[in-house]
């Protein structure tokens, strides 16, 4: 069985839209190796609607040369969960849209498709770890907190226990933190 993999950037105050604010802190060699290892066992990527109409247009033109992790982004199987979205194929190669959100039809997914790396999805991932799909959620928390924006867990979400897998400092300043679904007990 697949398990699903997130990565978020977030500020120390949650929000996770629009990452704009990670340009203060560039992209050193042990964020890049952070993520790179977050993304090389995974066999396919799994997006909202609106980040994957976000990243298509970004991520498709990109080469190897533009950005190593172009190749994993524009190679990789790409499934997009959306109810309005009809074609991905034709705006992001190796796009397939899985059709709205059902539990039981991404809890089936990660049983044939294996590992799924998410970015972003910020309402898909709600849902995710509200339903318990969630294998390990990596928060890359950049240090500067900007008041407004999408947060992963808004105000009035529901409590969602997790445990701590894991916790680095990387070189700019941002913490990656891992967690999974609470222990139980």
């Amino acid at each position: 069985m697949g398990a699903i993999k997130v990565h978020e950037f977030t500020t120390v105050d949650g929000v996770v839209d629009a990452p704009m604010w990670t340009m203060d802190y560039g992209f050193p060699d042990d964020l890049a190796a952070s993520i790179g290892a977050l993304t090389a066992s995974a066999s396919g990527i799994l997006l909202g609607r609106t980040t994957f109409e976000m990243f298509a247009p970004a991520w498709s033109t990109r080469t190897v040369e533009d950005d190593p992790g172009a190749p994993f982004f524009n190679e990789s199987r790409k499934y997009v969960v959306s109810s309005t979205l009809t074609d991905a194929e034709a705006v992001w190669s190796n796009s397939t849209v899985v059709g709205g959100y059902s539990a039981d039809g991404l809890r089936a997914l990660k049983e044939q498709a294996g590992d799924l790396y998410v970015s972003g999805s910020a309402t898909l991932v709600r849902a995710l770890l509200a339903d318990g799909l969630v294998d390990e959620l990596h928060l890359y928390v950049y240090p500067v907190a900007v008041g407004t924006g999408i947060r992963l867990f808004p105000d009035g979400a529901p409590r969602t226990p997790l445990s701590l897998l894991g916790a680095e400092g990387l070189s700019n300043g941002v913490a990656h933190l891992t967690y999974g679904p609470a222990a139980a007990g």
